[in-house]
């Protein structure tokens, strides 16, 4: 079958999906469509075809796309229309996480797999509410058990709904909590004090400084000694 007359029925295909779908997927539920044709579709065809949807949606004639996002293929409005489809559920959009709930969220995603008692021990209150609430809203699912651990404690993770939900396909696509960090650091500035130079001194020393983000001057006492100093 050539990759033109695929296109469309990967298109319904996606379109009528409840859940993202994968290449995987798709080639399977094309093949059982299919089933008359000798020479079953390749994951590769599939995959060109993919590629040919996701250009043709691209270009600004569409107000939605087809992307990745929840571990598989799925169509989703461009964000320039985000307010506007709001509209239609503001209820469902207005329901946002509470902080306690988001901070349990980011621990879990973070440190996934992870049991109630070390989110506790990382966050210092009691998570029973959070966790039952991420659970509700299907963000995190429980996963087994430690066995290693006292009483062998339920294990928390993410779901792919909170993948979805975040638009990444894994939590490897998170971002690094360097780079969160890094975008908040004041970094100190160095200033170099020279003192009023004594006509009877041969090496006269500079002595350095540093503003901290509050902006105190501390004095800076690291300098290093030069050759053959003691």
């Amino acid at each position: 079958m050539e990759i033109s007359n695929i296109i469309p029925h990967i298109e319904a295909l996606i379109f009528a999906s409840d859940k993202p779908l994968t290449a995987l997927d798709i080639t399977e539920l094309m093949n059982n469509a299919f089933g008359f044709m000798e020479d079953k579709l390749t994951l590769e065809q599939i995959q060109t075809a993919i590629d040919g949807i996701v250009e043709k949606y691209s270009t600004a004639f569409y107000p939605f796309e087809i992307r990745q996002s929840g571990g598989g293929w799925q169509f989703l409005t461009k964000k320039e229309y985000h307010k506007t489809v709001a509209q239609l559920n503001g209820e469902k959009f207005l329901k946002r996480l509470s902080t306690a709930a988001l901070e349990t969220l980011a621990i879990i995603a973070y440190k996934q797999p992870i049991t109630k008692s070390e989110i506790e021990s990382i966050r210092g209150v009691n998570c029973d509410y959070s966790i039952q609430k991420l659970l509700e809203k299907e963000l995190i699912v429980i996963t087994g058990r430690n066995e290693e651990m006292v009483g062998k404690p339920l294990v928390y993770a993410t779901s792919k709904l909170f993948m979805d939900y975040f638009g990444i396909n894994s939590p490897a696509e998170l971002p690094k909590l360097k780079e969160i960090f890094s975008e908040n650091l004041v970094e100190p500035t160095l200033i170099n004090h020279t003192p009023e130079l004594d006509p009877s001194s041969e090496n006269p020393e500079t002595t350095s400084f540093i503003v901290s983000g509050s902006g105190e001057l501390i004095e800076n006492n690291d300098e290093q000694e030069g050759p053959g100093k003691e």
